[in-house]
């Protein structure tokens, strides 16, 4: 298949019949194979039907008409059939008025054609002729500039969408960070464990713990799991990890309020995690 239109207004040239030699070719024979051309040269083609039904049907001047008519009077003596005298309708018995001269050309002479002015109604279809093609082409270059723009705005929408859940995800954390009691606490790798490094942020009064950090991703048939070790009781579960790259995550839990805790760690567990603890300790931080 040959290559799309490098063009935008290549549509609306071809639709208006400008194209030719090798670029129309090029064009036919794609739009035989490319169903998106084909639409696009049918939507051109509905602008030039358009355009064409807009124009003002341009009629002749009275004054035009009459000039015409008297280059055709003037030239009688070159190829007319000449003057018809009243002897020769006298002679064949046939009583005649007096005779007048019929001029009748057989054709307009090419100097007088050249020499005229031409008529007033042709210049206008040229004029309105060349305003439709420059029409076309500026309507397809505004309407390609009109999709990059609307392009560019949705892009910058979701941004904005983006941008804003950071923010609202921030004041979440600021939130959580707030008070006398907050404990910040790094976990580190246990020997021999898969290689990780994170942040524990935490805040018993308010019962929420932020997590911030990286891991290497898991076995398919294991998660990791987030433990809060409190003072006194067994392990709180916090959340399930199961990271398939090792990018930074963020994430906030909630915890029992006026739990106090003396450690944080990360285990790796049967898939989905467990109610309590039962395999290694991947990453561990004490809380004291």
């Amino acid at each position: 298949m040959s290559p799309h239109p490098s063009r935008e207004e290549d549509f609306d040239l071809y639709a208006l019949g400008v194209l030719e030699g090798e670029e129309r070719s090029a064009i036919e024979a794609h739009m035989s194979a490319c169903a998106e051309c084909a639409q696009k040269l049918a939507e051109a083609q509905g602008r030039v039907a358009l355009l064409a039904l807009a124009a003002p049907q341009s009629v002749p001047s009275p004054e035009v008409k009459d000039r015409l008519l008297r280059r055709l009077q003037g030239s009688g003596g070159a190829g007319g059939f000449g003057a018809v005298d009243s002897g020769t309708l006298n002679g064949g018995g046939v009583s005649a008025a007096p005779a007048r001269t019929i001029a009748m050309p057989a054709r307009v002479s090419a100097e007088a054609l050249q020499s005229g002015t031409k008529p007033a109604g042709q210049w206008v279809s040229w004029v309105l002729a060349a305003a439709a093609v420059a029409l076309l082409v500026i309507s397809s270059l505004l309407w390609k500039q009109n999709d990059r723009l609307q392009s560019e705005i949705e892009k910058l929408r979701l941004d904005a969408k983006t941008l804003h859940k950071q923010l609202d995800y921030q004041r979440l954390v600021a939130d959580v960070m707030e008070g006398p009691n907050v404990l910040n606490v790094a976990l580190r790798p246990m020997p021999g464990m898969p290689k990780g490094n994170a942040m524990v942020h935490y805040n018993p009064a308010k019962g929420k713990l932020v997590y911030d950090g990286w891991i290497e991703p898991a076995p398919s048939d294991k998660s990791y799991q987030l433990w809060v070790v409190p003072m006194d009781g067994n392990p709180i579960s916090v959340g399930v990890i199961n990271p398939v790259t090792e990018d930074p995550a963020s994430w906030i839990a909630s915890v029992p309020e006026g739990v106090q805790a003396k450690a944080f760690a990360i285990t790796l567990e049967p898939a989905g995690g467990e109610d309590q603890p039962t395999g290694p300790q991947v990453l561990v931080g004490s809380g004291s």
